[in-house]
């Protein structure tokens, strides 16, 4: 089993800057690849960013410049930093991690970018 915590959302201007961060816990290796979504309402849900175990990134053009995926030195946690946020990135962002043939997800938090 393993149990995905997300934290760092909150509230903050357009411009503005937030880091997410997930902590993974339970059956899990340092070579899992991690992945944060965000869903915003009315939207279907937006894959944003990815890393894998040897910390190869990707992203999703729209958080591209703006948006580093990373991990810490014990791999099991995974930040976001977010940067020059927009009122468009408001949204629930959510971590995934993929453990064999599984995909665990965290619950969730809520960034809201204000104008």
């Amino acid at each position: 089993q393993v149990q995905l915590v997300e934290s760092g959302g909150g509230l903050v201007q357009s411009g503005g800057s937030l880091r997410l961060s997930c902590a993974a816990s339970g059956r899990i290796s340092s070579i899992d690849p991690m992945d944060w979504y965000r869903q915003a309402p009315g939207k279907e849900r937006e894959l944003i960013a990815s890393i894998t175990g040897s910390d190869s990134t990707n992203y999703a053009d729209s958080v591209k410049g703006r948006f580093t995926i990373s991990r810490a030195g014990t791999k099991n946690t995974v930040y976001l930093q977010m940067n020059s946020l927009k009122p468009e990135d408001t949204a629930v962002y959510s971590c995934k991690m993929s453990v064999g043939p599984f995909d665990y997800w965290g619950q969730g938090t809520q960034v809201t970018v204000s104008s």
